[in-house]
C-alpha cells in the first residue's frame, strides 16, 4: 500500500524529522503530481459488477434514507403512545397557533416523557457505539470494508423489526431501547458512515479525495431531503406501520447492494481478529503519535486541531438546524407547513450547491481556502437569520447558506491525508463517534440556549453559532499559512 505523505528532511538538526507536505502545499509550489492509487492485488471482487460509475454512494444514500425516515416517525410514535397511555387527547386542546392557551399539566407530562425517552434511546445508541464503532473501523483496516458496510445495515434492519413488533403488539415503549442496543452492538449508522468514508479514502487519489468525500456529503443531504418529505406525508396518510416497512426494506437493500456490487478495497489479513485490543490501540496510536508511523509533533497538532474544527462545525450545523423550525413557527414569521417544507428543501439543496461550488473553486483555490469560504457562507447566513423578520429575509438567509457544507468534506479529506492507508478505518470510526457526540452536544446546547435568550434577542442562538464558526475558520487559515512557511523553509534549505 502506498504512503500518502511526502517527507522532507530538514538539515541542521542532529536527528532527522519528517514534515508532512499536503496537496495544498505541493500546489502552492507547482508540485501537483498525484500519488499512485492503492494496490489492488489480492482483492476480492463482489459477485456482480455494478454497471454505474459508483461504489459506496448507493450504500450511503440508502442508509441515510432509512435513518432519516425513521427518526422523526419514532419521536411522533413515542408522543402518541405516551399520550394514549396517559389519557391525553391533543385534539381536544386549543389550536397550536393559539399562543394565549397555556398547556395543561398532562400535556407537559407527555412532552417531558417523550423528551426523556428520546434521550434514553439516543444515549443507548451512543454509549454502545462509542465502544463498537472504533472496534469495527480499525478491524476493517485488516479484514476489509465490505463486512462493515453489510453488518451495521443488518443491525438497522433488526432495530426496525423490534420497532414494528412494538407497534403491532402495542408493547411498552421501553422495548425501543432493545432495538437501539441491538443496532448499536452491530455498529449502527456510525459504522456505515466510517466505512463509506474510509472506502473513498482507499479508492481515491489524494488530489481528488476532497471532491469524492463531498459527493458522499451530498448523498447525505439529498437522501435526507427525500426522506423528510416522504415520511411526513406518508405518516399523515397511513400512520406509522407502512413507513417503517419501507425503512426495513431500505436497510436490507443497502446491505444487499454492498454484498453484491461493492468490491473490496483492502487486502484482507487472514489473521485479523475482531475482538482484539489492537483495534482500540490503533485509534489511540493515531491521536498520540499523529499517524503515519509517528509523523511528528506538528502533524499530531494538525490532527487534533482539524478534529477540533470538525467538532465545532458539525456541532453548529446540527444544533442550529434544530432551531430553524421553532424560529419559523413563532412570530413574526408564523410559517405554515408549506413554507417550512420549502425552507427545509432549500437547506438540503445546499448540499448539492456546495458540491458544485467546491468542484469549481478547486480549480483556482486550495482546499483550505475553500473551507474558509464555506464557513463564511455559513456565518453570513446565520447572521441574516438573527434579524430575519420577514419571509423574504429568511429565504435570503437560506440562499446565503448555499456553500455552507463545503467545510466538512475538506476537513474529512485533510484528516484522511494525515494518516497512513492502513489507518483510514480507525480514523473515520473516530470521526463518526465525534459526529455522534456533536449531535448530542449541539442538540442539548442550542435547545437550551434558544429559550433562555428569547427575552432579550430571539435570534441570539444563531449569532452565537456564527461566532463559534470564526474559531475553525481561523484555525484552518493559520494551519495553511504554517504549512506553507514550513514547506518554504524546507525547500530553501
Amino acid at each position: 500500500m502506498f504512503e500518502p505523505d511526502t517527507a522532507a528532511i530538514l538539515p541542521g538538526e542532529e536527528e532527522t524529522k519528517s514534515i508532512v507536505i499536503d496537496d495544498d502545499a505541493k500546489a502552492s509550489l507547482g508540485h501537483t503530481e498525484d500519488t499512485l492509487p492503492p494496490l489492488t492485488a489480492g482483492l476480492v471482487g463482489p459477485p456482480f459488477a455494478c454497471p454505474l460509475p459508483v461504489s459506496v454512494e448507493p450504500v450511503m444514500f440508502l442508509s441515510v434514507f432509512a435513518v432519516v425516515l425513521q427518526a422523526p416517525l419514532s419521536t411522533q410514535y413515542l408522543w402518541d403512545r405516551i399520550s394514549e397511555d396517559l389519557g391525553y387527547n391533543a385534539s381536544k386542546r386549543p389550536a397550536c397557533g393559539n399562543s394565549s392557551a397555556e398547556p395543561d399539566a398532562l400535556q407537559k407530562e407527555v412532552e417531558k416523557l417523550t423528551a426523556h425517552w428520546n434521550l434514553y434511546i439516543n444515549l443507548a445508541g451512543f454509549s454502545v457505539g462509542l465502544l463498537v464503532v472504533p472496534l469495527l473501523g480499525s478491524w476493517s483496516d485488516f479484514a476489509g470494508r465490505r463486512p462493515v458496510l453489510i453488518v451495521p445495515n443488518l443491525g438497522l434492519a433488526i432495530q426496525v423489526v423490534v420497532y414494528l413488533v412494538v407497534m403491532y403488539l402495542k408493547l411498552p415503549v421501553a422495548y425501543f431501547l432493545v432495538g437501539r442496543l441491538l443496532s448499536g452492538l452491530l455498529g449502527d449508522f456510525n459504522a456505515i458512515l466510517a466505512a463509506c468514508f474510509a472506502y473513498v479514502a482507499d479508492t481515491s487519489e489524494r488530489k481528488s479525495r476532497t471532491f469524492r468525500v463531498a459527493i458522499l456529503e451530498a448523498c447525505i443531504g439529498l437522501s435526507g431531503m427525500f426522506a423528510s418529505i416522504i415520511g411526513g406525508h406518508w405518516r399523515r396518510m397511513q400512520g406509522y406501520i407502512n413507513p417503517f416497512w419501507l425503512v426495513l426494506a431500505t436497510s436490507l437493500a443497502s446491505a444487499l447492494y454492498a454484498f453484491l456490487f461493492v468490491p473490496e478495497s483492502v487486502v484482507k489479513d487472514p489473521s485479523a481478529k475482531l475482538l482484539s485490543p489492537r483495534h482500540h490501540k490503533a485509534v489511540w496510536h493515531i491521536f498520540s503519535t499523529g499517524g503515519c508511523e509517528g509523523g511528528g509533533r506538528f502533524q499530531r497538532c494538525k490532527l487534533w486541531l482539524y478534529m477540533l474544527c470538525f467538532f465545532l462545525v458539525v456541532t453548529v450545523h446540527t444544533g442550529s438546524r434544530e432551531l430553524f423550525v421553532l424560529y419559523e413557527l413563532s412570530p413574526p414569521l408564523c410559517w405554515g407547513p408549506t413554507l417550512i417544507g420549502y425552507g427545509s428543501a432549500a437547506l438540503h439543496l445546499a448540499y448539492l450547491s456546495s458540491l458544485l461550488g467546491l468542484k469549481v473553486m478547486q480549480y483556482c483555490l486550495e482546499d483550505s481556502w475553500v473551507a474558509v469560504i464555506g464557513l463564511a457562507s455559513n456565518i453570513t447566513g446565520l447572521v441574516v437569520f438573527v434579524v430575519a423578520n420577514t419571509t423574504k429575509l429568511m429565504f435570503a438567509g437560506y440562499g446565503l447558506l448555499f456553500f455552507f457544507v463545503a467545510a466538512t468534506p475538506v476537513l474529512r479529506s485533510k484528516l484522511s491525508k494525515l494518516v497512513s492507508q492502513s489507518e483510514q478505518g480507525a480514523l473515520f470510526s473516530s470521526v463518526a463517534c465525534v459526529e455522534s457526540l456533536c449531535f448530542l452536544v449541539g442538540s442539548g446546547l442550542f435547545n437550551a440556549l434558544y429559550p433562555a435568550t428569547l427575552h432579550f434577542m430571539k435570534g441570539f442562538a444563531f449569532l452565537f453559532a456564527a461566532i463559534i464558526l470564526f474559531v475553525p475558520a481561523g484555525i484552518i487559515g493559520s494551519l495553511r499559512c504554517l504549512e506553507r512557511r514550513e514547506l518554504s523553509d524546507s525547500t530553501a534549505s
